[in-house]
């Protein structure tokens, strides 16, 4: 059973010098999320039906699950047709916080095996459809395509779902003045813990929703050009996304926001450390390929 969900696993490649790496899970100063019930655990499976990666993601209407292409891309660490070809997703807060690793199953919802029986349709769907949006292994970097979309095959209702942003709704916080006083929630499931953080305990996944806050580094650098947005990560009391949290929002705003303006996508840091990078949603384009689905 492979697992791509740590934090320099898989796709590690160079880009100016710097490791870039898909990523993963809260840590750091973060607090459990009951605020974004549409947030989503998400395991894929390959063309055998066999599971290979986790990611996070969130629901924008009843069956439209947005997370990161390269989540749901079909290329796997074996080369192509070892990747993703169906998804399963769960919307517990807590999908996958009594994991045993012995039988590498939560006995309670399913995951990453079935859903729970009672909850097809309601709090677990699965999913033969996956789309992605033309990520290949980081090619193009800054613009990596890296967005990714699992259509439900059932339905979940929800009283609220996660919005889409207008276009260019973050061009306008290129100055000192909109970074200094602009705020990011960040959520997902995934690596709570780091050995390489904290060397007297294995890592860590309580694979429960987990939310933090960030704030805006920057958008134009070399890093983002416009594509993506670079937000402070972990250390001094900060949280921010680790081994894990792929694919999953980020909020616009604190932790009452439901508008998504981007997708976590990858770091340059092992000790999750640093800064962290995410893939723009707000770009015209991707808002029309998103909406084209």
């Amino acid at each position: 059973m492979r697992n791509r969900m740590p934090f320099v696993v898989f796709s590690v490649v160079v880009m100016l010098a710097l490791a870039v790496s898909p990523v993963g899970a809260i840590t750091g100063n973060w607090v459990e999320d009951f605020d974004h019930p549409y947030v989503g655990l998400v395991a894929f499976y390959d063309a055998n039906n066999e599971f290979v990666w986790r990611c996070s993601g969130s629901l924008i209407d009843p069956t439209t699950f947005l997370t990161a292409g390269h989540c749901t891309d079909s290329v796997g660490d074996e080369g192509p047709g070892t990747g993703a070809f169906t998804a399963r997703v769960w919307f517990q807060q807590d999908a996958g916080a009594n994991y045993d690793p012995m039988t590498q199953l939560d006995p309670v919802t399913g995951y990453p095996e079935y859903c729970a029986a009672g909850t097809l349709g309601t709090l677990c769907a699965t999913s033969d459809e996956l789309y992605n949006y033309g990520f290949a292994n980081f090619a193009g970097f800054p613009d990596t395509h890296d967005a990714g979309l699992v259509i439900l095959d059932q339905p979940i209702t929800l009283s609220e779902y996660g919005q889409l942003p207008t276009a260019g709704a973050l061009d306008g916080l290129g100055t000192a003045r909109g970074r200094k006083d602009t705020v990011f929630t960040v959520s997902g499931y995934g690596l709570t813990y780091s050995s390489q953080e904290h060397s007297a305990v294995p890592n860590i996944s309580f694979r429960s929703r987990l939310m933090a806050q960030s704030t805006l580094v920057n958008l134009t650098s070399a890093n983002n050009d416009g594509y993506n947005l670079q937000t402070q990560g972990n250390g001094d009391d900060r949280g921010g996304t680790c081994s894990g949290d792929s694919g999953g929002p980020v909020f616009l705003g604190g932790p009452d926001s439901n508008v998504i303006v981007a997708v976590t996508s990858f770091g340059m840091n092992s000790l999750c450390r640093g800064t962290d990078f995410s893939y723009r949603v707000d770009q015209q384009a991707v808002l029309n390929w998103i909406n084209s689905h």
